[in-house]
């Protein structure tokens, strides 16, 4: 089995589903995390969410923080998955298992994964609320300038 796991997919995923991947005897760790569409941004109502991504070019990228971080410390194990399509309010959006023989080293690449993940990898968010549709830029960022309407 791979010490690294990569899936980018329009079927639902879940770090249950990962966890197994990344379950290995000299790890003592394994922490997982689920990211999901909730209600709300910014003060808006969002009804649900679409990602747009070109699937190679994504697995590339993730393989490649992934294979950064599991150069680091004692990382033994990583599964990351994100969907793309159309999500609803409560499908899990990413999801990811980091093993290591300590926990704090994998709680440390969980973080660093999703966040490196929000910054670096080309995916793309469009949210769909009644205050109509908008594109999300990066992890904080405010819609875009060319809202329209559902």
């Amino acid at each position: 089995m791979s010490d690294l796991t990569v899936r980018v997919t329009s079927d639902p995923i879940s770090a249950a589903a990962l966890r197994p991947l990344v379950a290995i005897a000299k790890a003592g760790a394994i922490v997982t995390f689920e990211g999901t569409v909730r209600d709300h941004h910014l003060g808006r109502v969002v009804r649900y969410l679409e990602y747009e991504a070109y699937a190679p070019m994504v697995e590339r990228q993730l393989r490649r923080l992934a294979q950064e971080l599991l150069a680091q410390e004692d990382i033994t194990r990583i599964a990351v998955a994100h969907r793309f399509g159309r999500l609803e309010i409560g499908e899990v959006s990413v999801a990811m298992a980091v093993s290591s023989a300590h926990r704090a080293a994998a709680f440390r690449a969980c973080e660093q994964l999703i966040d490196r993940l929000k910054t670096s990898v080309p995916i793309w968010k469009k949210e769909f609320g009644e205050a109509g549709a908008h594109w999300i830029e990066g992890p904080d960022a405010i819609s875009s300038a060319t809202d329209q309407p559902e």
